[in-house]
């Protein structure tokens, strides 16, 4: 298992999720994408996202103005 790193940090809503999804496409079955985002909206976004797609949303944390996601590709 390898973990991968998006910054998304700047983007608004939805271009952290699609480039999400872009760079989980590309990704080995049980590799671990780690994400930052600044879009207080994508807190919400990447829980759907996880549901949405099967894939597994390890953690979701903010530290100030950082949202860090932790998604495991199914």
């Amino acid at each position: 298992m390898a973990v991968h790193e998006l910054d998304a940090k700047g983007l608004n809503c939805p271009l952290p999720i699609l480039k999400a999804k872009k760079m989980l496409k590309g990704l080995p079955t049980g590799d671990v994408l780690k994400i930052e985002s600044t879009d207080p909206g994508s807190v919400a976004d990447f829980a759907a996202f996880a549901r949405q797609t099967g894939n597994e949303l390890l953690s979701s944390e903010s530290a100030g103005d950082v949202y860090t996601f932790e998604i495991k590709k199914a």
